[in-house]
């Protein structure tokens, strides 16, 4: 493993925000992501946010990879429909790819079971079943997902089953 020098350092890109927040916008967006984000906000704490118009498109845009990357911490909030998003799926693997080394992601367990994160079961194996089906011909891309799943349910974070703590950590 290489060590980064304090020369080295000077060449790495300095993060842009201090939260990336990644979610499905349909679950979460007008409900507990906007009085997160806003929380974050009132601290001082600049966080990413994509826009709803960012979920039209087909593919992730390198600028939201670039936002991912730019990020000193990703927040994860994991709810019942994030699975069925290819766009999440995507954005998660990235998120795991960049940050994982650095233990900087912190999953929030919204409305969901950890362990049917992990396992993929309960509205997780639905959303499977579907993009088993849609991406036959491209399995090592769900293969991916699954892996990314397992990892970030593995990982500790809030779960809002526990309100007590949940309620704190806000």
């Amino acid at each position: 493993m290489a060590l980064t020098t304090q020369r080295d350092s000077a060449f790495l890109p300095s993060p842009n925000y201090d939260v990336f927040l990644s979610f499905r916008g349909e679950d979460t967006r007008l409900s507990f992501v906007s009085h997160l984000y806003h929380e974050l906000q009132l601290r001082g704490i600049k966080t990413f946010k994509d826009d709803p118009k960012l979920e039209r498109g087909t593919a992730i845009s390198s600028g939201l990879f670039n936002a991912i990357q730019e990020s000193r911490l990703a927040i994860v909030v994991l709810s019942p429909k994030y699975a069925s998003s290819t766009w999440c799926l995507d954005e998660l693997t990235e998120i795991l790819q960049c940050m994982k080394s650095k233990s900087a992601v912190l999953p929030v367990f919204y409305h969901v079971d950890p362990s049917d994160v992990r396992k993929q079961t309960g509205s997780f194996a639905c959303a499977f079943a579907e993009h088993e089906e849609r991406f036959r011909e491209d399995r090592e891309r769900v293969k991916s997902w699954r892996t990314a799943l397992t990892e970030v349910a593995n990982l500790s974070g809030f779960d809002s089953k526990n309100e007590q703590v949940f309620s704190y950590a806000i």
